[in-house]
Formats: structure tokens, C-alpha cells, sequence
């Protein structure tokens, strides 16, 4: 099993620090990966783990509290192991700790007090956790009051059934009485409840009334078509879907836009929700808009007082740790060099190069073409290989990569080009 391993090294004595401040650092996205390995000693050779069980108290800086058993690895060794569960590696901040080792003839040690950090993660940026308390004791403790508890469930159910056959044995005045007063009951029904023709109609007019306030309190906009499909639908390319929002007026509603669309991020198509919280004269006045594209690409669009924001694109988790790439070069042109290809990643919106290739092609000649394409031509250098100097790449806005030329002390000499560059692709 892959860990981060954050080793401890305790001599269980009356002399040592109150408290120990470590290095160790992880992080809110090692799940089932952070783990502390204890090594005990006791003047200066392993403290033997026979008989004896630990446990480890952990205080989060939320002020969230744990306390659960250590895995003993080795207890000849005094070696043993703890691995932080999903629900405490996402309290981020300092964590006080504490290790305390139970022995079965009723004795018990704090082996001593430490301190370690929980950083956290980009991803986990807007997620706050909830003060939580767990202890290994309270869950045993609950199993067995349920099994308590559904014991005597059964024994009431037992008990509930046996009675019920004798309640069903009636003395002959018994069974009369219960006659008796099942007449008068069902009388004075009939009495209570006789209906003229007036009185009928007068309680269905109060029903009716109470029907049409309860519907008057739905809301009473769409959010799609009675058939689910989306609330605005747009086909037209000259048709703006910020204008269909706004005069749709207040209200949330869920919507399409044909790719090309008018006022779309970019040219694909898209599907999502709106929602106005303001409007004046019928038409929205402040709200927002939530648009995903088909490759899963999502913006946001806010209207205030009449006025939109933009278009924002969400950064994903693929935008943030991106893969590299090698480069499809233009066969022909110039050739990979296999000890450090040219590749190519994209990451926030950026298209990063690095890498090298060999051969000196023609000035003006397209050596690749990428499916990302920057929405202005970028020009950028190169570091020459055999012969000091640089060289003039430009990547197009159809994504063409292409070589201007290159000025070194020795042209004839040059090996190949080496590139490491940033290029905006917004």
C-alpha cells in the first residue's frame, strides 16, 4: 500500500519534553495515505508491546477530537502504526496528539504528547469540515445498547401477541356491551354527519376555497417544460441567450443554446440554469448563469443592475494537475530527440512546451499543429544546441506552430532546439 510515512521516535521516560513539535506535514487529500510509525524504546532498547493494546487521542485545531486504537506492527520491536481515517485527515491545521499504551493487568502510560500539521489541499479550498468526536468505546458501547434495544422489542411484540388471544375470550355480557355501545356509536355517526343538500354543497365550497389558497402558495414559474425539456431552448444562431434570461424576468429556469449562439462563452453548444432574483418592468435586472458546454467546460455570468459580469470558466481538478504530451511533429519537417522530446500539457487555460528537436528546418515552415488554439498569434524563442544562439517559433491562432528561423554564432553547426515556454491560450 502506497503511505506518507511520518516516523516517531518516543524513549518512554519521566525526563523527556512535555510536548514534541514535529515536521511532519500532510495534506486534507491523503486519504487512507497519511500514517504515523511509533518506535518505542526504554533505556535505550525496544519497549516490548506484549499485552497491551494503544490509543490515540487527536485534538484538531476546529477543536474536533478522536480517539481510536494504533495497529501494533511489531511488539517485540515496540513498533506500531496509525493511519489517519477520511474523517480526521480533513480537519486542516495544527493537531495536538497524544499516545497512550493500556496494559491488561490495569496499568497505563502516556508515552508522550507531539504535534503535527494538516495542510490544506487546492481542492478542498472551499470545503469547511464539522466539529466531529469520535471514540472506539462510545461505537462499541452503542452495538451493544441497539442489540439491547431490539431485544426488547421482540420480547414486547411476544408479550403484545399473547395478550391479544386473551382479549379475544369474551363472557356472553361481555359480547353484549361491546354490541351495545358499537350501536350508540354508530348512531349518533349518522346523526352527526346526515348531510342536507345545502350543507353538502356549502363543505364543498369550503373545500374547494381551501384547494385554491393551498395552489396559490406553489411557485408558480417553470423551471422546465412540462415534458422536462429545457424552460428556453435556443436554435438561432442570432439569438442571445443573456437577452432570452433577462426577459424571461424573475424566476429560475433551466435552458439549451445551439453552438455559435449569440453571447456563448465560446462557439460549442451549451446547457444549464438561470436564476433572476430582481426584476423590473418584466425583465430581470440582477442573477446569474450557470452554462456547461459538451466537453464539460463550466462558466458563470452574473447580472448587476442590468449588467453582466463576463464569463468566468470553473478551473476543474484535470485544469490543475494536467498530464504532459509528446508533440505530433509534421512528418517531413524535423525529428523528435529522444532524450528530451518535445511535449506539450495544458494546464489553467496555458499551453506549456518543453523539450527539443532536432534538424533546422526552413524558415516559415510548420513543424506542428496543435487542436489548442491562443486567441492571438504568439510569438517566442528557443535556445540553439551545437552553436550558441536562439531561434523564432510562432504559434497561430488556427494552432499551426511554426519555425521563423534562428540567429547562432554558427548556423551550420546547429543540432537542435530546445524550448521551454508558457503560451496564454485566453
Amino acid at each position: 500500500m502506497v503511505s506518507k510515512n511520518g516516523p516517531l521516535d518516543f524513549d518512554v521516560n519521566a525526563y523527556t519534553s512535555s510536548s514534541v513539535s514535529t515536521s511532519i506535514n500532510f495534506w486534507t487529500q491523503d486519504r487512507q495515505t497519511a500514517r504515523l510509525i511509533f518506535k518505542l524504546t526504554k533505556d535505550g532498547v525496544p519497549l516490548p508491546l506484549a499485552a497491551v493494546t494503544g490509543k490515540l487521542v487527536l485534538v484538531m485545531s476546529d477543536g474536533s477530537r478522536f480517539i481510536r486504537d494504533i495497529n501494533i506492527i511489531d511488539r517485540v520491536e515496540g513498533q506500531a502504526e496509525y493511519i489517519l481515517s477520511d474523517q480526521e485527515i480533513k480537519h486542516y491545521g495544527n493537531v495536538q496528539a497524544e499516545l497512550n499504551l493500556y496494559y491488561t493487568n490495569d496499568q497505563s502510560m502516556s508515552v508522550h504528547q507531539f504535534s503535527f500539521h494538516i495542510s490544506k489541499s487546492l481542492i478542498d479550498q472551499d470545503i469547511a469540515p464539522i466539529t466531529e468526536y469520535y471514540v472506539d468505546e462510545f461505537e462499541a458501547l452503542r452495538e451493544k445498547i441497539n442489540a439491547l434495544y431490539d431485544e426488547s422489542i421482540k420480547t414486547v411484540a411476544d408479550l403484545r401477541d399473547k395478550f391479544e388471544d386473551l382479549e379475544n375470550i369474551e363472557t356472553k355480557q361481555g359480547a353484549q356491551s361491546k354490541a351495545d355501545t358499537a350501536l350508540a356509536s354508530a348512531k349518533k355517526y349518522t346523526d352527526e354527519h346526515a348531510e342536507t343538500p345545502d350543507g353538502a354543497q356549502d363543505k364543498a365550497d369550503a373545500t374547494l376555497k381551501k384547494m385554491k389558497d393551498l395552489v396559490a402558495g406553489f411557485q408558480q414559474k417553470k423551471i422546465t417544460t412540462d415534458t422536462g425539456l429545457p424552460l428556453i431552448s435556443i436554435k438561432d444562431t442570432s439569438v442571445s441567450i443573456l437577452d432570452a434570461v433577462i426577459d424571461n424576468g424573475l424566476g429560475m429556469g433551466s435552458f439549451y443554446a445551439i453552438a455559435k449562439s449569440k453571447d456563448l462563452p465560446n462557439n460549442r453548444s451549451f446547457r444549464g440554469f438561470f436564476h433572476i432574483t430582481d426584476a423590473t418592468n418584466g425583465k430581470g435586472t440582477f442573477g446569474w448563469v450557470y452554462a456547461t458546454d459538451y466537453i464539460n467546460n463550466i462558466y458563470t455570468n452574473y447580472l448587476n443592475n442590468n449588467v453582466w459580469s463576463g464569463w468566468n470558466r470553473l478551473l476543474t481538478e484535470k485544469d490543475l494537475s494536467s498530464t504532459w504530451n509528446q508533440v505530433t511533429l509534421v512528418a517531413g519537417t524535423v525529428k523528435q530527440f529522444t532524450g528530451n522530446p518535445l511535449q506539450f500539457s495544458i494546464r489553467q487555460n496555458d499551453l506549456l512546451l518543453r523539450g527539443s528537436f532536432e534538424g533546422v528546418p526552413a524558415n516559415d515552415t510548420v513543424i506542428a499543429r496543435f487542436a489548442q488554439k491562443p486567441s492571438g498569434e504568439t510569438v517566442f524563442g528557443g535556445a540553439t544546441v551545437g552553436s550558441y544562439g536562439s531561434a523564432r517559433l510562432t504559434l497561430a491562432k488556427d494552432g499551426s506552430l511554426k519555425f521563423d528561423g534562428l540567429n547562432a554564432n554558427d548556423n551550420s553547426k546547429v543540432k537542435r532546439i530546445e524550448i521551454n515556454e508558457s503560451i496564454p491560450l485566453w
